[in-house]
């Protein structure tokens, strides 16, 4: 029996107990004591392992306050690269008090539910650890053991709340004499939720008191990791954080520590033994750059990696889509004006695209100037850099789309945007150019639309396709099919009348090589409408009203030509 492969497993200690794959990561544990850090953020892209790699922390680090526990927790690391690394490591094992929290769960509709929600998770961390607090509450005074206890109990304001952190590292402290462990993943959900929810302001004011209290001189703090996609402002959040360290996608230290590397890939998919498979792997989900390290995304990996195991021909897919939140994509392609359109043209095409660093944003600043946007979008993983230079005192990337499952995202997004903004449109005049055989309005028409809509072309005949067949479908008069089986092959397009009284129509496309070849491509389109009697299946249903048009495409041009049913 094969390990079983841990999705949606983000505990360390679950992981481990049962069983599951486990690509070792304690290595990261060397690296914090090494560079010796006090404050540290870690910005990476959603599901790219912060949070397993915060319950590792956790388990390595924490006293239980049990020493039976404490023991159970060090076996969990046995065989690991961490305790190959000597006594100077492993005896950190199980020393301090570790308060580890994740503010995913602060995605709510409301301020109000997503502080209650930030509220629940600081009271649960505080309850675990209550009887630590009640074995030395006479180490405490009578207003800290009691504040401590409101806290738990979630009975505490906001204001306590607020300066819950640093109460909790300082009972511990007075209690075991040991200093206080920070683990908090995910911070900027509160933050990127409340944008886009409407309460952006008011949740900024919360987590900068709520990190000011835990990491601005706070003498009972050993040291604190900080997870999330985005460094939000040093002004905004930070405020005089001097000792925080920023470890970006940017970086080359700790950066083979969150994603897979090609060899932790191989070896895994050797274990499975789908190595087959590892040119599909490689183009779907390869290509982050951090630091100087080659990344895989390890969710999508992960999941693959399961489908794979089942049937060694399963297809991949776009795992990361419904995990990661997608809303900034959207935002932009909503907002998107002539010069972004044609930007995001260019890095589907596989162009790369300059874009001058700036790692202190917020998400007010998004829309403030196109730079913004792409820095949005390289430090969540929609882009990844291919090259990066410094010019005039400023860091540029040459920033990509990393694979086929973010560009599949991105086409995704622009079609759902794109069918949107046909569903608000009035295309009468396109529908009576077709019924009068005006091919010429009818090529102006979809020129207009092509013209404002974004494109992509690596994939064209599917994206033309899918653009006709959604103006087509806006038409309450008509039915529209497509790829349907037909004669002696497949017709791209069919639009028909509910009734057999009224109009049918055949459409076959084309994509051009070259602009010049747009009008023989679309006479040719209508000939093979012909040759391959496309038109029989609406004749057999009982059609006698049927034309014909052949729609040829380049790029943001389009020719069509129109060919009446018995007119060759």
């Amino acid at each position: 029996m094969k390990k079983a492969l841990p999705i949606g497993v983000d505990n360390f200690e679950k992981i481990i107990r049962d069983g599951y794959y486990y690509i070792d990561k304690t290595m990261l544990i060397k690296e914090l004591l090494d560079l010796k850090g006090e404050v540290n953020l870690f910005t990476r892209p959603r599901r790219f392992g912060k949070t397993l790699n915060l319950s590792m922390l956790r388990y390595f680090f924490e006293d239980t306050g049990d020493e039976e526990r404490n023991g159970q927790n060090r076996v969990l690391f046995q065989g690991l690269k961490i305790m190959e690394t000597g006594g100077g490591y492993t005896e950190q094992m199980g020393r301090y008090p570790v308060i580890n929290l994740t503010l995913k769960s602060a995605k709510q509709r409301s301020l109000e539910n997503a502080l209650y929600m930030i509220r629940a998770e600081i009271a649960a961390e505080f309850d675990r650890r209550r009887e630590v607090v009640e074995r030395g509450r006479e180490r405490l005074t009578a207003r800290e053991y009691e504040q401590y206890l409101e806290i738990a109990d979630e009975k505490a304001d906001e204001k306590q709340v607020r300066g819950s952190l640093k109460l909790f590292a300082r009972c511990m402290y007075k209690i075991t004499g040991r200093k206080t462990v920070i683990l908090m993943d995910e911070y900027d959900v509160p933050l990127e939720n409340a944008y886009f929810s409407g309460f952006y302001e008011e949740m900024v004011d919360f987590i900068r008191s709520l990190f000011e209290s835990a990491l601005k001189t706070n003498d009972y703090l050993q040291f604190a990791v900080i997870t999330g996609c985005l460094r939000i402002s040093k002004e905004s959040i930070f405020t005089g954080l001097n000792h925080l360290r920023i470890i970006s996608v940017m970086d080359r230290q700790y950066s083979e520590h969150f994603g897979f590397t090609e060899t932790e890939v191989l070896r895994m998919m050797n274990y499975y033994e789908v190595k087959n498979c590892f040119p599909i792997m490689k183009e779907w989900y390869n290509g982050y750059a951090f630091g100087d390290t080659e990344v895989y995304n390890p969710w999508s990996v992960i999941n693959f990696m399961y489908d794979l195991a089942a049937d060694s021909k399963a297809f991949p897919r776009p795992y990361w889509i419904n995990t990661s939140s997608n809303d900034i994509i959207k935002d932009m392609i909503a907002g998107a004006d002539r010069e972004t359109r044609g930007e995001i043209e260019r890095l589907l095409s596989g162009e790369p695209l300059d874009v001058q660093v700036h790692e202190e944003v917020t998400y007010g600043d998004m829309h403030d100037r196109g730079e913004n946007l792409w820095n949005f979008l390289y430090f969540t993983g929609y882009l990844t850099k291919k090259g990066e230079y410094f010019r005039e005192s400023s860091i540029y990337v040459q920033a990509r789309i990393p694979n086929t499952e973010v560009k599949t995202i991105y086409q995704n997004t622009i079609l759902g945007w794109f069918r949107r903004k046909i569903e608000k449109q009035d295309f009468r005049d396109l529908y009576r150019a077709m019924e009068d055989g005006n091919a010429e309005k009818m090529g102006e028409i979809l020129n207009s639309q092509l013209f404002s809509t974004i494109s992509f072309y690596d994939s064209a005949e599917n994206f033309y396709h899918g653009f006709l067949a959604g103006i087509l479908s806006q038409s309450e008069d008509y039915l529209v099919t497509s790829n349907r089986e037909s004669g002696r092959g497949r017709s791209d397009i069919m639009v028909k009348s509910p009734s057999l009284r009224g109009r049918a129509f055949v459409m076959e496309l084309k994509v051009s090589k070259t602009i010049d070849d747009l009008e023989t491509d679309a006479d040719r389109a209508v000939q093979q409408i012909y040759d391959k009697k496309y038109m029989d299946e609406l004749r057999a249903e009982g059609y006698r009203k049927i034309d014909c048009y052949g729609i040829s495409f380049y790029r943001k041009d389009c020719e069509v030509r129109f060919g009446k049913e018995g007119v060759r």
